[in-house]
């Protein structure tokens, strides 16, 4: 396998994108291969941002949400707010770092955001 072709940041030439520029335009990679990199200097001897590149011209356009799937994603996103401690609609999604709601993860007196 060839070697991709590396592009400095905004140095790329016209033609290329990332998987978010395209879907920006309405557009997805579609089975396509990686075409080229895109790589952007960080400080302090780190390791360069990598970015992956993909032809538009290959591209394919987006696939319309269909209703079945539209409501699956509309039940996994409402489970993501259910707290499995309380079982309660916590009105925003649980975050992963803490498992459970703010009331159930802090009993002992949290209250606006402020320690009691």
């Amino acid at each position: 396998m060839a070697a991709l072709p590396v592009y400095r940041w905004r140095d790329a030439p016209d033609g290329y994108a990332t998987r978010r520029q395209l879907r920006a335009r309405g557009l997805r990679p579609g089975g396509q291969d990686v075409a080229a990199q895109l790589e952007r200097p960080r400080r302090r001897g780190r390791e360069p941002l990598i970015a992956y590149l993909y032809r538009v011209e290959l591209a394919r356009p987006v696939r319309p949400l269909t209703p079945a799937r539209r409501a699956a994603l509309a039940k996994a996103n409402a489970a993501r707010r259910i707290c499995p401690g309380c079982r309660r609609d916590a009105g925003y999604v649980i975050p992963t770092s803490l498992g459970l709601c703010v009331p159930c993860a802090f009993p002992e007196g949290v209250s606006d955001g402020v320690a009691a």
